[in-house]
C-alpha cells in the first residue's frame, strides 16, 4: 500500500518524463532527489543523475550511499554550462509562489527592510530563464501560495521563464497549462478533495471541468523506493 509520500515522489518523477539525457537535479529534500533517481530506474533510463556535489553517477545509489560507478567529474564551472545551455531540469523549493510561477526564496516583507532573511535568490532567475524547472512544496498553505510574492527570485510564465513544468505539493499537482499561463489544477492526491486545494491557494487557480486523481505507484515503483530509501526519509518530508 502506497503513502502519501509515496505519490508525491511518483508525481515529482513524472516532471521528468520525456526529457531525456540531460541533468535532472532534485533540490531541497529527499524527495526531489528520489524523484529524479526513480526517474531513471524507470521510465526515462538516459536521465544523468549526479550526487548532490560534483560527480555523474553511472549507477543510482540508495539516499545517503555513495555511488560505486562514477560516470564522470562535474565541477561547477561545467554545472553552470549544463544550466546556461538548457542541459537541465532542476525541482526546486519555495518560500512563496504566485499564480505565474513566479517564486521568492529571498525574504519575507518588503525587500528594502525584510521581516525573515532566506537564501536570495541563489540559481533561480538561471534556472527558471535558461530551462525547464518544477517545484515541490511539502505544505500547501496561503502562506506559500500568494496572490503576489514579496520579491521576484524564480521568474514565472509573465516574466520569460523558458519553462514551468509542474508544481507537486503534498495535496495536488499543478502546471500553467493555460491561455494566459496562470495555474490549473491537473490533479488531486488521493484522499484529497478539490475544495481543500482550494482553501488553501491564495488565488484562483484554473480549473477545467473534473480533476483527475494523481496516480499512485506501480508495484515495480514501489520496489524502486524502497530499495532507494529503506529508511523512508520521504514519509517525514510529507505533510499529513
Amino acid at each position: 500500500m502506497s503513502s502519501r509520500a509515496d505519490v508525491c515522489v511518483v508525481a515529482c518523477a513524472e516532471a521528468f518524463r520525456g526529457d531525456g539525457e540531460i541533468l535532472a537535479a532534485g533540490i531541497g529534500g529527499a524527495v526531489t532527489v528520489l524523484a529524479a533517481r526513480l526517474a531513471r530506474l524507470t521510465f526515462e533510463p538516459e536521465l544523468l543523475t549526479h550526487d548532490g556535489v560534483c560527480l555523474l553517477t553511472g549507477d543510482v545509489p540508495a539516499l545517503g550511499r555513495a555511488p560505486e560507478v562514477v560516470e564522470g567529474w562535474l565541477p561547477f564551472r561545467d554545472h553552470l554550462w549544463l544550466v546556461l545551455n538548457g542541459r537541465r531540469h532542476v525541482m526546486l523549493g519555495a518560500s512563496q509562489i504566485d499564480r505565474y510561477g513566479n517564486t521568492n526564496i529571498s525574504c519575507i516583507g518588503d525587500w528594502a527592510r525584510p521581516k525573515a532573511q532566506l537564501l536570495g535568490v541563489r540559481g533561480a532567475p538561471g534556472n527558471t530563464r535558461c530551462d525547464p524547472t518544477s517545484y515541490w512544496i511539502p505544505r500547501h498553505t496561503p502562506r506559500v501560495f500568494v496572490p503576489e510574492v514579496d520579491m521576484v527570485s524564480g521568474v514565472g510564465t509573465d516574466r520569460g521563464a523558458f519553462e514551468l513544468r509542474r508544481v507537486v505539493t503534498n495535496l495536488a499537482v499543478l502546471d500553467f497549462r493555460t491561455p494566459d499561463g496562470s495555474m490549473r489544477l491537473v490533479s488531486v492526491h488521493p484522499g484529497v478533495k478539490v475544495d481543500e486545494v482550494v482553501a488553501v491557494t491564495g488565488f484562483d487557480l484554473h480549473i477545467d471541468g473534473d480533476v483527475a486523481v494523481t496516480r499512485e505507484p506501480t508495484g515495480e515503483e514501489l520496489r524502486v523506493l524502497d530499495r532507494l530509501d529503506p529508511e523512508r526519509a520521504r514519509d517525514r518530508e510529507v505533510a499529513a
